[in-house]
């Protein structure tokens, strides 16, 4: 099988692809044949081996796997003697996690276990590729707004509307009725008024902090801006989240004993619950992912450095075959 191998740290560092054994799934895996999985920033990081403190978890000097990827659209292509939950044929697309599973590979193992906490079925007009752009970003979105709750006549602004997470919160808010202003290119402006946004605002022109509107809910889906300088676009008792910035970390301490407004601590969770709730979307036509660019496995290298460079627009997309 075809597999994207790396040694060190670093974008795109070693990163080659290589041909190896398929594996054997054990008495309690499944077999999983990848068709498409997605580059995205959570595979950046592990790949980088930055924020630093992840190393603890992906090794502190050299990464601990050779193989990363984090989500995937596929098949079950085999299942253990004691497997239960899965058969083979069975389409799937899954997250498997910040640290990920090994999906950037044509074929990886998984255990019954995790896959039942990390999978569902494909729906039947879903492409592989559409599939693939499910789980990652619209996962992490699906989750905020899942815990949060929004309500319809609310207002949210969502800083970085058009990556992977940005248009994701704004199809999810958008379907909850709430008014959303966009920040992002004014040429994406197009682009994120299709998936539900009211207002766009031009990072390139205009400070969206000094923005004259308040708004329930402030998202920053590209982890490039701070409570702080967001604080005055909130309402009295408004809330903060972004994906990225070590500074927002105290502020989840500090915030909630203040009272007023606040940054929460909602980790990730419930992966499946999310992605199910993201193919109800999806059904009723509520949502719908976004695919900036396709690149073949052979070019997995190229699809990182592009990915790094923060441009992408929703997704990008490797095919394995």
């Amino acid at each position: 099988m075809k597999a994207a191998v790396r040694s060190k740290y670093g974008i795109p560092g070693d990163l080659t692809v290589k041909e190896l054994d398929t594996p054997t799934p054990k008495d309690d895996e499944v077999l999983i044949r990848v068709y498409a999985a997605t580059v995205n920033r959570t595979d950046c990081h592990v790949l980088s081996g930055k924020p630093f403190p992840m190393r603890f978890f992906t090794g502190l000097f050299k990464p601990r796997k050779s193989i990363i990827g984090t989500d995937f659209a596929g098949q079950i292509e085999a299942v253990g003697s004691s497997v239960q939950s899965f058969k083979e044929g069975e389409k799937v697309m899954g997250f498997g996690g910040v640290f990920g599973c090994g999906s950037l590979a044509q074929y990886f193992t998984m255990s019954e276990a995790k896959a039942n906490k990390t999978m569902v079925s494909i729906p039947d007009n879903l492409t592989n590729e559409q599939a693939a752009a499910f789980p990652e970003g619209s996962f992490y979105a699906a989750s905020i707004i899942i815990q949060l709750k929004p309500r319809a006549g609310q207002k949210a602004l969502v800083y970085g509307a058009t990556g992977a997470i940005g248009s994701a919160y704004v199809q999810y808010l958008k379907y909850f009725d709430v008014y959303v202003t966009a920040v992002c290119k004014g040429e994406n402006a197009d682009l994120v008024k299709s998936l539900g946004a009211s207002k766009v605002i031009d990072f390139e022109k205009e400070d969206f902090t000094k923005d004259n509107e308040q708004y329930d809910f402030v998202f920053d889906a590209v982890g490039k801006s701070s409570f702080i300088k967001c604080r005055r676009l909130l309402k009295p008792n408004g809330i903060y989240t972004s994906s990225g910035g070590a500074e927002n970390l105290l502020w989840v301490l500090i915030t909630p004993l203040l009272g007023g407004k606040k940054v929460p601590f909602l980790p990730p969770k419930d992966i499946k619950g999310s992605l199910n709730f993201i193919k109800d979307l999806f059904a009723n036509g509520n949502f719908r992912p976004v695919i900036d660019r396709k690149y073949p496995m052979e070019k997995i290298a190229e699809a990182f450095t592009y990915v790094a460079s923060g441009q992408k627009i929703g997704n990008v997309i490797v095919t394995m075959d």
